[in-house]
């Protein structure tokens, strides 16, 4: 998608993964084609025809911190569940 659309930085790069995910493929590159002039269009401006506002940097992060807590604590739970089981039970 992004030979179609103009992507600067990570938060683009998260950006347009949330809008892939919200609108579809199909629908984002049909707004990329119709925007498109002698340049790819910024994301932003995509999102502006679109009527959608994409989360801030801070919300990206607070998910990804949510996401890295939730695999900490699974792994957690497996080491303790090795850690309570008789000596040679579990492998």
């Amino acid at each position: 998608m992004e030979h179609l659309i103009r992507v600067q930085n990570d938060y683009d790069r998260q950006v347009l993964a949330w809008l892939r995910t919200r609108i579809g493929d199909a629908a984002l590159q049909s707004a990329a084609v119709r925007l498109a002039g002698a340049r790819k269009p910024y994301l932003s401006t995509i999102c502006r025809s679109l009527g959608i506002r994409p989360p801030t940097r801070r919300e990206f992060a607070q998910e990804a911190a949510h996401t890295h807590r939730a695999v900490g604590e699974q792994y957690l739970a497996r080491i303790r569940a090795i850690l309570a089981a008789p000596a040679g039970a579990v492998r």
